[in-house]
């Protein structure tokens, strides 16, 4: 696994902190504990995570496609409890896959073996958007991790017209000639975030190779075809079976601004799960995280002590 790219950060990944602490208003006391780890995944595939705090976790926070653990950094200092932050299987600094099934059933097996070693007595499941479509496979398979779960603007409804213009964005450009071209096309493609938070994501997930280029540190992958049993991309719809075999209590949270989540989506989640929570928040897009971490961290603190 590569290292955080140093002419920027430093060899400090961590470095940044101070940063999204003062932009997301948090009085900032020095740098948390915490740490990144690796574990043993499934098929012999390991995944990279972050541990914050002391004693056992209380969440485990999973990212959607093409982001990273990093994604939830300023989520993470304003619940200022125990957690994890799991590096999907193929992005941060977890292990690519060869066959580039990065599917909702094969990540929660990775997910499930993560959870395992490193939380698994969380109180909540935190999933968003890729990350969000297998926690749902993830409890109906394995309620045993999945105390409550809940859904960062996502449900099995998403399609390739709702989700378009994150696919423009992802299924850009291989590489770029500079860090500040990355950046400028980043900052086009996301209007709700800050420069500044948005170059930090970059640093978290990107990389500047040998020739000077910069890339992403997800691996870009051809979907599934059809036929060979994993939904194709865009097409989730069967994770439904999964939502109503879902027995923990379940959180949806929207970001008002998104359109990867309709009122129809919501009507077809309490027809499957009528004691279901929803809760929208205002100027939130697609990645509510990055948009209002500390709304959400005050969403997801009240779910994981209800």
């Amino acid at each position: 696994m590569d290292d955080l790219t140093v002419n920027r950060t430093g060899s400090d990944e961590f470095a940044l902190l101070s940063e999204n602490a003062a932009e997301a208003g948090l009085t900032w006391t020095g740098r948390p504990k915490v740490s990144r780890h690796t574990v043993a995944g499934s098929s012999g595939h390991q995944l990279s995570a972050l541990v914050w705090g002391d004693g056992d976790p209380d969440l485990v926070l999973v990212h959607g496609g093409a982001q990273n653990a990093h994604t939830w950094d300023s989520v993470a200092l304003a619940l200022d409890r125990p957690l994890v932050a799991i590096d999907l299987p193929g992005h941060g600094h977890s292990d690519w896959r060869p066959d580039g099934d990065y599917a909702p059933g094969r990540n929660a097996e990775a997910l499930a073996a993560a959870i395992e070693q490193l939380a698994p007595t969380a109180r909540v499941v935190v999933g968003m958007s890729l990350g969000g479509l297998s926690t749902i496979r993830l409890a109906a398979a394995r309620p045993d991790l999945v105390a409550r779960l809940a859904l960062i603007d996502v449900t099995p409804g998403v399609t390739g017209v709702k989700a378009q213009a994150i696919a423009a964005f992802v299924n850009g450009p291989e590489s770029f000639a500079s860090f500040e071209e990355i950046l400028e096309r980043t900052v086009a493609h996301n209007p709700t975030r800050s420069v500044a938070s948005l170059r930090r994501g970059i640093l978290h997930n990107a990389r500047e190779r040998e020739d000077g280029r910069w890339v992403w540190r997800y691996h870009r992958f051809a979907p599934p075809s059809d036929g060979d049993g994993r939904p194709r991309s865009g097409d989730y719809g069967s994770l439904w079976d999964d939502v109503s075999a879902i027995t923990a209590p379940l959180l949806l949270v929207r970001g008002s601004l998104s359109p990867v989540v309709d009122d129809a989506d919501v009507a077809e989640l309490r027809r499957r799960q009528p004691a279901a929570l929803v809760e929208v928040v205002d100027g939130a897009g697609h990645s509510v995280q990055g948009d209002r971490p500390v709304e959400l961290a005050a969403l997801l603190s009240s779910f994981t002590t209800a």
